[in-house]
C-alpha cells in the first residue's frame, strides 16, 4: 500500500540524509573491490570480490541467492521480500578486463580514482549497495520489489549468466543498469547487438606442384565467403560485420586442407540481427558450394540483442531523468553506443531498461580508467528518488 505523501517525503529526507552519511563508505568499499583483481577468467579473484559483495550488501531486507557457474565465478541475487510481482532489476557486475599485473590498485587525489573497475563497474554497485542502505536504515527497502544481481562474466558477453537474468527479468517492470556514466549523465536508451561467428573451411590437401587437381582449398572457399560477408555492412542501417581473424593453410605448396576465421557482427534492431545471421549462413553456403570438394561450418550468432528505444524505455528514461536532476546531475540521454551490455540481455524480453547509471568517469577498457568522486552521492540519491517515487 502506497505511503501518505508526508511520511513519504520524510522517509525521502531521512534517505538522503542517510546517503550522505555513507559518502566515504561508499567510496571506500568501492577502493576495497577495485584492489582486487576481478579479471572474469581470474575466478579466484572474481570470488573474492563476491564474498566482499555479500558481506557489504548483507542487510536485514536482502536475502541473498548464489548461483555457481562453472568455469566463472559466482553470479550473486539478492531479493527484498516484496520482490514478488513486478519487481524493479537493479543490474550490475564484478568481472574486470584487465588480467592479473596489467592494471592494478587505486589512485586516488581526492577528485578522481584511478583503478581496474572503479568505473566499469565497481563504482556502481557501490551505488546500488549505499541506496539500498539507505533505504533499509529508514524501514522502506522491505517494502519495495527489488532485485538486485551482480554477475560475474559481463566483460565475455554473459554467457553462462544471461538465462539467469532473462528468469528474473519475466514480469520484471523495469531494469536499471549502473554500467559506466557518462560525460553529463547521459542516460542509455540504445545499444547495439554484438554477435561473432567462427566460419571453418574443410577441403582436402594435395601436393600443390605433383597434385594439385586433387586438393580442394579450403582457403579459397573462406575467401569467397569473407568477401560475401564484409559487403553484408550497412552503414546507413547501423549493420557492421567485421573479419577480424584468419587463418589457414601449412605451407605455400600444399593445398590447404583447412582454414577458419572469426568475425564481430553489431546491428541496431533485433530484425537486422536475424537478417544478418541467415545472410551470414547463406554466404557460407554459397562459398561451399562454389568450391569442388570443400565443406564450410558455421558456429555462433547473435550473443546479444540490441537494446531498442521503446516508448516504455523513454519514459523510464524520463522518470530516471527527473530523480537525477533533482540530485543535481545532468538528463541528458545518450546516442546510440556500439558496445553491448546486460541491459541488452533483459530489453529484448520486453522490459523497459535504461543504462549507464553508475558513477560518471571516462576511460574504461583502458589503463586510465577514472571515476568521479563527486559523483557517488549523487547518483546513489538519484536512485533512492527514482525507487521511492516508484512507491507512491
Amino acid at each position: 500500500m502506497p505511503q501518505p505523501m508526508g511520511k513519504q517525503l520524510a522517509s525521502l529526507d531521512r534517505a538522503l540524509a542517510a546517503v550522505r552519511a555513507r559518502a566515504d563508505e561508499m567510496v571506500s568499499l568501492t577502493r576495497s573491490w577495485v584492489e582486487v583483481n576481478s579479471f572474469t577468467a581470474n575466478v579466484d579473484g572474481v570470488n573474492q570480490v563476491g564474498a566482499m559483495l555479500r558481506r557489504a550488501f548483507a542487510l536485514p531486507s536482502l536475502a541473498l541467492t548464489t548461483i555457481p557457474a562453472d568455469g566463472f565465478g559466482d553470479h550473486l541475487v539478492w531479493r527484498t521480500p516484496a520482490a514478488t510481482s513486478g519487481p524493479i532489476l537493479l543490474v550490475g557486475h564484478h568481472d574486470t578486463v584487465f588480467p592479473p599485473g596489467h592494471f592494478e590498485g587505486w589512485r586516488d587525489d581526492g577528485v578522481r580514482a584511478i583503478g581496474p573497475g572503479a568505473l566499469d563497474m565497481k563504482g556502481g554497485l557501490a551505488v546500488i549497495r549505499t541506496a539500498l542502505a539507505a533505504l533499509d536504515e529508514v524501514g522502506a527497502l522491505a517494502t519495495l520489489p527489488i532485485i538486485a544481481i551482480s554477475v560475474s562474466d559481463e566483460e565475455v558477453g554473459s554467457p553462462t549468466s544471461a538465462a539467469h537474468l532473462r528468469d528474473l527479468a519475466r514480469g520484471a517492470s523495469c531494469a536499471l543498469v549502473f554500467e559506466s556514466g557518462r560525460a553529463n549523465d547521459m542516460i542509455i536508451t540504445r545499444r547495439k547487438g554484438v554477435g561473432a561467428m567462427t566460419v571453418t573451411a574443410h577441403g582436402k590437401a594435395a601436393h600443390a606442384g605433383n597434385n594439385h587437381k586433387d586438393g580442394a582449398n579450403a582457403i579459397w572457399a573462406l575467401a569467397k565467403f569473407v568477401d560475401a560477408a564484409q559487403q553484408l555492412t550497412d552503414y546507413a542501417r547501423g549493420v557492421t560485420v567485421n573479419v577480424g581473424q584468419l587463418t589457414g593453410g601449412t605451407s605455400k605448396n600444399t593445398v590447404p586442407e583447412k582454414a577458419e576465421c572469426m568475425l564481430d557482427m553489431r546491428y541496431e534492431t533485433v530484425a537486422d540481427a536475424e537478417t544478418l545471421v541467415a545472410a551470414l549462413r547463406s554466404a557460407a553456403d554459397r562459398a561451399a558450394a562454389s568450391t569442388p570438394g570443400v565443406r564450410i561450418e558455421v558456429s555462433g550468432g547473435a550473443n546479444r540483442l540490441p537494446l531498442e528505444r521503446t516508448p516504455a524505455s523513454a519514459a523510464l528514461r524520463d522518470e530516471y531523468a527527473a530523480c537525477a536532476r533533482a540530485s543535481g546531475l545532468g538528463d541528458g540521454e545518450a546516442p546510440l553506443l556500439g558496445g553491448g551490455s546486460d541491459a541488452n540481455t533483459v530489453a529484448p524480453l520486453g522490459v523497459p531498461a535504461i543504462d549507464g547509471l553508475g558513477p560518471r568517469g571516462a576511460g574504461f577498457h583502458t589503463s586510465t580508467e577514472y571515476v568521479e568522486l563527486a559523483t557517488f552521492v549523487p547518483k546513489a540519491e538519484a536512485l533512492v528518488r527514482f525507487l521511492l517515487g516508484r512507491a507512491s
